[in-house]
């Protein structure tokens, strides 16, 4: 008989693969039901400075649902592990998204939802979860120095041929 969680198993290795691939010393929790009463969180991540217990769901489409007891015990254990808690959803064909269980929809019944289109409109994408966002390249950068270069040069010749005010200048550096 195939396992019904294999497809979430291998989500959440792929997972710690990603953030080892990333820096982080990372684990996943033994199998649910076994050490404790209380459930584990699926991984365990750090880099040194920041720490964070995951629950991990995945889900071809249709949106993720969490217990509240899974919230719950997820917060608990961040708590008392000195770990942010957050939880991973993951998409067909999408990245990681990653929240604060503080962040998560509320159903009226207690439990907690994520859709597809929550996740990709406000969920941390995983390489602003790693600390790897960059929202410029290099290359824009020294460009816009080099523009920025180049405006500076053309202002101080102005003034140094007199063609504008020292206050001019000042003004439009």
């Amino acid at each position: 008989m195939a396992n019904p969680n294999a497809k979430g198993d291998r989500r959440e290795r792929e997972l710690v693969t990603a953030l080892d691939g990333a820096g982080f010393a990372v684990m996943r929790a033994p199998a649910s039901g076994s050490a404790t009463e209380r459930e584990l969180p699926d991984v365990l991540a750090g880099d040194g400075e920041t720490f964070y217990a995951i629950e991990a769901k995945s889900s071809a489409g249709d949106p993720i649902y969490l217990s509240g007891e899974e919230i719950e015990a997820l917060v608990y254990f961040a708590r008392n592990f000195g770990a942010n808690p957050r939880v991973g959803v993951r998409f067909d064909r999408e990245d990681w998204y990653f929240f604060h269980p503080g962040d998560l929809y509320e159903t009226p019944g207690g439990n907690y939802r994520v859709k597809k289109e929550t996740a990709l409109a406000d969920g941390t994408d995983f390489a602003e979860f790693t600390g790897d966002s960059r929202k410029v390249t290099l290359e824009e950068i020294a460009a816009d120095d080099d523009e920025a270069d180049g405006d500076t040069r053309e202002v101080l010749g102005a003034l140094e041929r007199g063609d504008i005010s020292v206050d001019d200048a000042v003004e439009m550096l």
